[in-house]
């Protein structure tokens, strides 16, 4: 826990964020603030939502019965492609803080690139914008590939500070992580767990697993901070929220980094969500 606090990935603009964070997908009304008021309670302190997980009132609820100052959470929200026009992504973005309760969230990412409808530019502006306007401290993307990435930084002149992808053991993305990497760009992973159901169950995971003393849970979050990547697991029960934190107290060898990667396939997508073709509106 004292590395969860200690250390910190520090972005491309300054902003520190900790070492790994809290998902709140499909954690809604009453039990999703109680599931969210654990995770605070537990240690979380990075406490990503979304527009289109139509539960920012239950985040902004647990925050408010939590007792934590403002400045001790980071929060972040996304923007959903169908409010990527720039009139559109201020109102979209205001609502999101109304909801809330928030004056502003330290992450505001762009939720899916949706190639086809070729607005993403202007929602990145958009998000430029309203950091400027202080909406928002940091803005990045999620599954933006690197040819959309590169497209942002010759058309706007800046690039994100965090793209919040896919990563799992069954889809490691290392070429998309070099990429990040070498623009300055944090890799954070959502689905960090796969779904949980194969990999938790996974043979290979298991086996390292039993050689540390720890659940597979705890093995695959290992992996991801020794990636250099920042998991979003989510959980809404307790005991697991906080094995979820209990991974500082041991390393990964080489030898079982390199074991855990070679699970990695080409199609290891949940549900094949390629942000190619995807579209999320």
């Amino acid at each position: 826990m004292e590395s969860l606090l200690k250390d910190a990935h520090v972005l491309a603009d300054g902003t520190k964020l900790p070492l790994i964070g809290f998902g709140t997908y499909r954690l809604n009304g009453t039990r999703g603030v109680q599931a969210i008021r654990s995770a605070l309670d537990c240690g979380y302190r990075l406490i990503d939502t979304a527009f289109s997980y139509e539960n920012e009132g239950t985040v902004g609820e647990a925050i408010k019965r939590s007792g934590l100052k403002r400045s001790e959470l980071i929060v972040t929200s996304k923007l959903p492609g169908r409010y990527y026009a720039r009139k559109d992504a201020f109102a979209a973005l205001q609502e999101s803080l109304y909801r809330t309760g928030l004056d502003y969230f330290d992450l505001y990412l762009l939720h899916w690139p949706n190639p086809r409808l070729d607005q993403y530019v202007e929602a990145w502006q958009a998000l430029i914008d309203a950091r400027d306007l202080g909406l928002v401290r940091s803005i990045g993307v999620c599954n933006f590939l690197p040819e959309y990435l590169e497209r942002l930084e010759r058309e706007t002149g800046m690039l994100p500070v965090v793209n919040q992808v896919e990563l799992h053991p069954y889809f490691n993305q290392a070429e998309q992580r070099t990429f990040d990497a070498a623009h300055g760009i944090l890799t954070e992973a959502w689905s960090p767990l796969g779904r949980a159901t194969a990999v938790l169950h996974d043979p290979l995971l298991g086996t390292i697993a039993d050689k540390y003393g720890k659940n597979v849970g705890q093995i695959v979050l290992r992996w991801e901070l020794q990636l250099d990547v920042l998991p979003i697991p989510k959980s809404s029960t307790p005991s697991r929220q906080a094995s979820n934190l209990d991974i500082f107290d041991f390393e990964l060898s080489k030898e079982d980094m390199d074991a855990i990667n070679g699970l990695s396939k080409p199609d290891g997508r949940y549900k094949g969500q390629d942000p190619a073709t995807y579209e999320e509106v």
